[in-house]
C-alpha cells in the first residue's frame, strides 16, 4: 500500500519516548486521505499524538466501499524500503505485483506479507471481475536495522491459526496470541489479529504486559476496555495489561495490534523508512531513475513519480514529541 500524499509529511517514529508504560485508553481518530482512484482510507497511523504502536507504524482503514460499478482499488507501481506491508481484507479481492516477480489475488482473511528489506516496488488493484464491496486495512510494519536491508520477497498464506473461545474467533496475522502463532515472517516481537465477535459476547484476551496494543474497530459496536470504539476508528492501550475486556453490542470485528516498544529512531517519509535524510534523499533519487527498486511487470499504467522533498531537514527524533 502506498502512501499518495503529494505533500507527505515527515514523521519521526520510535523510541521510548513514545510510549505509556501503563494502561490508558487513548481513542485516535484517523486522517481521511484520497488513495489512488476512487478510494478513500481513514488514516490511523502515523496520527498527532502516536506514531508507532510496537514495529506498527503505518494503518489505514477502508470500506466497506460498494464498488459493483467502480473499478475499486487502483494503486500504480511505487516504491518501499525498510519495512513490511500487510494487506488484511475482510470482503473484496486485491490483486498484487510486485518487482520480485511476485502475482498474487488476496482474499479474505488470507495475509499478503511483503517485506521490502532494502527495496522493492509493487502494485494494487482491484481485479477487473471484482465482488460488489471492498473492505480492509493496510499496515507497515518497521523493519529492525539489523534486517532493514535483507533481501525483498512477498508471502501469501491463504491458512491462518485460530483461537476461539465463546462468542469470539482470533485469527493470528502475525506473531502469537495464546498458544497460535502466524506462519508470517516477523523481526520484532509483535502480534497482530483479527477478531471477531458475536453480538453479546463479553470477553477477556489475553495480553503480554510488555507489548503495548491498539485496537482497530473495522465493523459493528464494540467496547474495549469500556470505551465505545466506532468502526475506522482505533483505542491506543499502552503497555502494563495481563488481558483485554472486550464486549460486543452486535455484531463486530477488531483488529488487535501490539508488539515490544520499538526502540529505534525512525525517519518515514512517503513510503520509505530510513535512519538518516541521506536515506530517503538516496531512495528518492534511485526511484524516480529507475533504479534499485526493480520493475512492476504487467501493470496497466505508468509508476508513481515521487512527491518533492520538504524544505525542512529530516531528522530522526523519536523520542521528543
Amino acid at each position: 500500500m502506498s502512501n499518495l500524499d503529494r505533500t507527505p509529511v515527515p514523521s519521526v517514529c520510535g523510541g521510548r519516548g513514545f510510549v505509556v508504560a501503563e494502561p490508558v485508553r487513548e481513542l485516535l481518530s484517523p486522517r481521511r486521505v484520497q488513495l489512488g482512484e476512487g478510494t478513500e482510507v481513514r488514516r490511523l497511523l502515523p496520527n498527532l499524538g502516536r506514531r508507532m504502536i510496537g514495529a506498527w507504524a503505518f494503518v489505514d482503514h477502508y470500506g466497506p466501499d460498494d464498488i459493483a460499478d467502480e473499478p475499486g482499488m487502483q494503486v500504480p507501481p511505487h516504491p518501499h524500503m525498510g519495512l513490511q506491508t500487510v494487506s488484511w481484507l475482510h470482503e473484496g479481492e486485491v490483486l498484487h505485483r510486485d518487482s520480485t516477480g511476485s502475482l498474487q489475488t488476496i482474499r479474505p482473511r488470507e495475509l499478503g506479507l511483503m517485506t521490502s528489506g532494502r527495496a522493492i516496488s509493487h502494485s494494487e488493484e482491484s481485479p477487473r471481475s471484482h465482488a460488489r464491496f471492498l473492505h480492509g486495512a493496510q499496515l507497515w510494519v518497521a523493519l529492525p536495522d539489523s534486517h532493514r536491508h535483507t533481501d525483498p520477497r512477498f508471502e501469501h498464506h491463504a491458512a491462518l491459526p485460530t483461537v476461539t473461545a465463546p462468542g469470539v474467533t482470533a485469527t493470528v496475522i502475525l506473531g502469537s496470541l495464546d498458544d497460535a502463532t502466524s506462519p508470517g515472517t516477523t523481526y520484532t516481537p509483535i502480534v497482530g489479529a483479527d477478531l471477531t465477535l458475536a453480538d453479546g459476547a463479553d470477553v477477556r484476551l489475553p495480553l503480554v504486559p510488555d507489548f503495548e496494543y491498539g485496537v482497530l474497530a473495522m465493523s459493528g459496536e464494540v467496547h474495549v476496555d469500556g470505551v465505545p470504539v466506532l468502526p475506522g476508528s482505533m483505542l491506543y492501550l499502552g503497555c502494563g495489561r495481563t488481558e483485554l475486556p472486550l464486549r460486543a453490542a452486535s455484531d463486530a470485528s477488531v483488529m488487535l495490534l501490539g508488539g515490544e516498544p520499538f526502540e529505534e529512531e525512525l525517519i518515514m517519509w512517503w513510503n520509505f523508512i530510513g535512519r538518516s535524510q541521506e536515506e530517503i534523499v538516496q531512495a528518492r533519487e534511485d526511484w524516480a531513475k529507475g533504479s534499485r527498486f526493480g520493475e512492476v511487470k504487467g501493470y496497466d499504467g505508468s509508476p508513481l513519480p515521487a512527491p518533492s522533498l520538504p524544505d525542512t531537514p529530516l531528522k530522526p527524533r523519536g523520542r521528543v514529541r
